[in-house]
């Protein structure tokens, strides 16, 4: 109501001064025609002006506030590598029986800037991302879920997140996947056929988490190095890590 009021207020002010300034040019010079001619020359441009505030101005200031939102929604996406998503990627990592070629494909790809990670991508397209996971070892990744699953019930909540469906995909892989652990009483006695559906499930989980990761960093990359660099410092991929800087 008050936005209301203050634009009708403002659309007031600027004919009556539109109107004043008309009148007091006719009070000077008297010419009424000028007046009529520059009128409805003026109106003349009134589309064009529409078209240059609606498709162009519009368009900018719809441009800067999806800046705003990205940069909102990657402030969340760092929380939750840093909260769970590097620990949990470097656990599966360890646990790929082909981590060697992901590793490969990851250290020619050099600097993650954006051309690089799009190439990456495309080079793991096809990747399995299957993980050799012990019975025993479903424990400790229960636990670690558990312990974050209010975390991970915010983010979820988070409007800032709506618009980036893949990694809004990863959290609904890795709650699944939460679900699914905690819901066995004793998993060191499963069968067969379910060990192997809870290592899909960890499976699907590793592979969009690997890829979010990723993106992440090539985000990291083009909008702050320092973060980039310590990012990489302690890779959930590097074997040897090196925190410090040498």
């Amino acid at each position: 109501m008050e936005r209301l009021k203050w634009t009708v207020l403002l659309a007031l002010g600027l004919i009556t001064t539109s109107m004043a300034v008309y009148s007091f040019h006719y009070v000077i010079f008297g010419d009424l025609g000028f007046i009529t001619k520059v009128g409805f020359a003026s109106l003349a441009f009134v589309p064009i002006q529409g078209l240059v505030v609606t498709l162009i101005i519009a368009e900018l200031i719809v441009i800067m506030s999806r800046g705003a939102r990205m940069q909102k929604m990657n402030m969340v996406i760092g929380v939750f590598f840093s909260e769970l998503g590097t620990e949990l990627l470097q656990a599966l990592y360890i646990s790929d029986p082909q981590a060697m070629t992901l590793r490969e494909a990851f250290e020619s790809a050099g600097d993650l800037n954006s051309r690089e990670v799009v190439s990456l991508m495309k080079r793991i397209e096809d990747y399995p991302f299957r993980v050799n996971i012990d019975r025993a070892a479903l424990g400790d990744l229960r636990q670690m879920l558990t312990a974050r699953r209010d975390f991970m019930v915010r983010l979820l909540e988070n409007p800032s997140l709506l618009e980036n469906e893949n990694f809004t995909n990863l959290l609904w892989a890795i709650f699944h996947l939460t679900e699914e652990l905690d819901a066995r009483t004793d998993l060191s006695q499963v069968p067969d056929s379910d060990f192997e559906h809870l290592k899909g499930d960890i499976s699907r989980s590793y592979g969009h988490l690997f890829r979010e990761w990723l993106m992440y960093m090539r985000h990291l990359h083009d909008n702050y190095p320092f973060l980039y660099s310590f990012a990489m410092r302690t890779s959930p991929i590097e074997p040897e890590k090196q925190v410090e800087v040498v």
